[in-house]
């Protein structure tokens, strides 16, 4: 089974972490487009006990990075929430994708 077809299983998915912290996993295979030339629509999300999302990478909507100004967006939708502000994310694979991700989580874990 390949990266895309793990990400697909994990649709719906829920996983506790320490300290009242939870990762939430969603995807779907959407028709190929301009914005989402990859096939697939994707959210993962880290939370807070408060049901806050601390962390996010997802391809859902159009956005305009923190970083750029004058209303510049990417063609394509994938980006990274990290609290309030948004950043371009350029995606690689799936199995890329699930490592920036739990890699993004341990790090904010581990550092608060």
């Amino acid at each position: 089974m390949g990266d895309l077809e793990n990400l697909l299983l994990l649709d719906g998915e829920i996983f506790p972490m320490d300290n009242g912290y939870w990762v939430k996993f969603e995807a779907k295979v959407v028709k190929l487009s301009e914005n989402i030339p990859h096939g697939v629509r994707y959210s993962l999300t880290l939370h807070d006990k408060s049901n806050h999302r601390i962390i996010g990478y997802d391809n859902a909507h159009s956005f305009k990075p923190s970083s750029f100004r004058y209303g510049a967006r990417k063609t394509t939708w994938d980006h990274i929430h990290k609290k309030e502000e948004t950043f371009g994310y350029e995606f690689d694979c799936a199995g890329v994708l699930m490592e920036d991700f739990w890699n993004s989580v341990n790090y904010y874990l581990t550092n608060h």
